[in-house]
């Protein structure tokens, strides 16, 4: 787009270093840190916690603790199941009982080391089948049915059947979790925290200091990533900062050490399934019926939401006429799992693309046909099994499209050419699509709010509700703005979020940051342009029609002057230069208690090719090339949406490799830092990476013709997954492969021995 950044907008000072996140703000003078006081148990009543020696150590003032909360000591989530601090019952290792306070961090972490607790254990299960087993949930089971499955199944062709289970995934953002509380008059609060969510932690905090939502201030300028991370588990940092602040009557900082931080907050949800397919010789689905164990954790948190989305997007790309869901969402004692890229979308589909891979090799045919028979229509077979019409369908032409790119068919044959001469090092290919919903599938959090100013020297400043996470957000939404008024990029620049400015503020997260606060600050923009041009119209004696702003200038049939005059023109004259804006998402509507309707405004489409090879001997693999071809409409920014496109498959290529979660016999997480959890590295990027991007504009009257772009690509990953079973197969003969994610060489080895 014309007006559009050429870089991200804090690119140079993410460079150089000056690029101010939480940990880095001033500290006011009496600012103490808090660190928090673990539990080392995975169950238990809790006799007593000892804090005698944390009092007594160096510099350390105070515990924080129940006792200390003026408001209610339960988290203010939706589904009200989470204490503050853990003082009556611990439910997994590394949940928090209390604070220790002091005049630096380390101190803290030193102080809080020293405290111990005697806990009477109870029974503890860390296994979601065992969940399952014992009826333990954090949340009803939920079933969705369309058709007749189970005499869908009977009058199949073919049947097959069989198991996956599906790992976490850490967040690992470069900046951990922090939160800075800082008392103000008259019992009000400014929390600095690196949330996607600001509304949510004034909330939070509000509700456990006892006091309005209007006494919270809560702000962020960045956060050094976020993936669904700080959607809510920010909330309790911020929370447990406030509790003490609120305590001391002093700032307080509360920073997470990274292996605190891995044993505290939650990851992708781990899925189970159990799954039994029905299929045609032309490898097309008759009947599918899938339960889907999830694994949530000690509390539910958002996994209702998402345990949802993973049963809506279990068709992923294909049309499920008879088709049974049963989603199980398990209590475990581990760390209560939360929003990841994705939200869920990743778990329901790769079951399907699974089945879809297990077809191919159980009739002999190739896996891309399979997909391509089973997909959607356009006119026909273009309902989804949760009743939403599948429209503006271009997944076939954009799958074939890819095929062509790629040279799929080719190179088909050469790596069966060479599976067939090697007896080594095996390869696998394979061509996986997506469908991914977007809108929030809660439909009041599909709406946003923007203010913006424009000042008398013509520079313009935005606030809006979304929160800046690298994802260039702030950069997209600064060049919406410019483009509407027809000035450079550089003449506008984005505040931090801050309560004060947008009230009650969706997350960032679902996709639709751009979408939301983008279309919001345009609607903003836009009247301040109206304002404007009305001005300009009665000058120049012209209508609002004819006035025009292009490039700095604004033009009418009798004159040409710099927006910067016409501004101050019009502000001599008293005409209004700010304005807000507000948007909420249209043609929405979804029933939560049937899991029924229209929850996506409309879907962004997307197709990967992978291929890999494999070390038979040790179960090693490689991912030698990828080749991607992504819907993102009209792309606002094209090169902050390649690299979306990027990090979001590589993220999705550790959740299936590399990045594996233990817990031992105990409940404790074993892998809790990057000497033992193995996120990708720049070695791990295939040589050969294609990012082609379609081109056609949204059909759906979204923000200048656009489709989001953050969390689509991270499903693209499951062609990963899908050339490793392929190759696997080659390797061995069979037409089954059991071979679980994440593949790390010894899963891979098992797979092929």
């Amino acid at each position: 787009m014309s007006a559009g950044l050429k870089h991200h907008d804090s690119a140079a000072s993410h460079i150089d270093g000056s690029a101010r996140y939480i940990d880095d703000i001033p500290e006011i003078a009496g600012t103490l840190h808090a660190a928090p006081i673990l539990s080392k148990h995975a169950h238990g009543s809790v006799v007593c916690l000892h804090v005698e020696k944390t009092l007594a150590s160096p510099h350390v003032l105070a515990t924080v603790g129940s006792r200390d909360i003026p408001g209610d000591k339960v988290i203010a989530s939706f589904c009200h199941d989470e204490a503050i601090f853990a003082d009556n019952i611990v439910l997994h290792v590394g949940q928090v009982m209390g604070l220790a306070v002091a005049n630096s961090h380390k101190q803290a972490r030193v102080g809080a080391s020293l405290a111990t607790a005697t806990i009477d254990e109870l029974p503890a299960v860390f296994n979601p089948r065992e969940a399952l087993a014992s009826q333990q949930f954090v949340l009803p089971p939920v079933q969705v049915v369309r058709g007749d499955v189970a005499q869908a199944l009977t009058h199949s062709q073919h049947v097959l059947s069989g198991t996956l289970d599906v790992g976490g995934q850490e967040h690992f953002y470069l900046e951990g979790q922090v939160a800075y509380a800082v008392p103000q008059d008259n019992n009000e609060w400014l929390i600095y925290s690196s949330t996607q969510h600001p509304g949510e932690v004034q909330h939070w905090v509000a509700h456990a200091l006892n006091i309005p939502m209007h006494a919270v201030r809560v702000v962020c300028r960045r956060m050094g990533g976020g993936f669904g991370g700080k959607e809510t588990q920010a909330g309790h940092v911020a929370v447990w900062a406030a509790i003490a602040a609120n305590k001391l009557k002093r700032p307080v900082k509360l920073r997470l050490d990274r292996d605190d931080d891995f044993v505290i907050t939650g990851k992708r949800h781990p899925f189970s399934y159990d799954y039994t397919a029905g299929f045609n010789d032309q490898g097309v689905l008759t009947g599918l019926d899938v339960t889907q164990i999830v694994d949530c954790g000690h509390s539910a948190d958002l996994s209702g939401p998402v345990a949802d989305r993973a049963v809506f997007h279990t068709d992923n790309a294909y049309f499920l006429e008879h088709i049974r869901i049963m989603s199980y969402r398990c209590k475990t004692n581990k760390q209560s799992n939360t929003a990841f890229r994705g939200f869920g979308g990743p778990q329901g589909m790769i079951v399907t693309e699974l089945v879809m891979g297990e077809i191919a090799r159980k009739l002999n045919m190739d896996a891309l046909q399979v997909r391509l028979n089973n997909l959607y229509g356009t006119t026909e077979r273009n309902t989804t099994h949760y009743g939403c019409t599948v429209e503006h369908n271009i997944l076939h032409p954009l799958i074939t499209s890819l095929a062509d790119k790629c040279d799929y068919a080719t190179r088909r044959a050469e790596v069966s050419s060479w599976n067939t001469t090697n007896t080594i090092i095996k390869k696998g290919l394979a061509l996986t699509p997506v469908k991914f919903g977007i809108s929030f599938t809660a439909t009041q959090f599909n709406q946003a709010g923007a203010l913006v100013h424009v000042y008398t020297d013509g520079s313009v400043r935005v606030s809006h509700g979304g929160t800046e996470m690298g994802q260039g957000l702030h950069t997209k939404v600064g060049a919406i703005v410019a483009q509407t008024l027809g000035i450079r990029a550089t003449q506008v620049v984005v505040s931090a979020t801050d309560t004060d400015n947008i009230p009650n503020a969706s997350a960032t997260a679902a996709s639709s940051g751009t979408d939301l606060n983008g279309r919001a600050a345009e609607l903003a923009a836009q009247q301040v342009r109206a304002n404007l041009s009305a001005f300009v119209a009665q000058r120049d004696n012209c209508t609002q029609q004819e006035v025009r702003f292009i490039d700095g200038m604004v033009h009418t049939p009798t004159s040409d002057s710099s927006f910067v005059d016409a501004v101050q023109q019009a502000y001599n004259a008293r005409v209004q230069l700010w304005s807000d804006g507000f948007y909420k998402t249209p043609h929405i509507h979804y029933d939560k208690h049937t899991l029924s309707g229209q929850p996506f405004y409309y879907f962004a489409f997307g197709a990967a090719c992978t291929e890999v090879a494999i070390d038979t001997l040790t179960g090693e693999s490689k991912v030698l090339r990828v080749d991607i071809l992504q819907d993102v409409g009209t792309s606002i920014h094209e090169a902050i949406d390649i690299g979306q496109i990027e990090g979001g498959f590589v993220q999705g290529m550790g959740w299936l490799t590399t990045e594996e979660l233990v817990w031992n016999a105990k409940g404790e997480l074993s892998t809790h830092a990057p000497s033992t959890y193995k996120i990708p590295t720049a070695g791990d990027v295939p040589k050969q990476f294609n990012i082609h991007l379609w081109p056609h504009a949204n059909p759906q009257d979204n923000i200048l013709g656009s489709k989001a772009v953050g969390e689509p690509p991270c499903m693209l990953a499951i062609s990963v997954f899908e050339a490793l079973r392929d190759a696997a197969a080659q390797a061995t003969g069979h037409q089954v492969v059991l071979l679980n994610a994440p593949a790390t060489p010894e899963r891979i080895l098992g797979a092929i021995a």
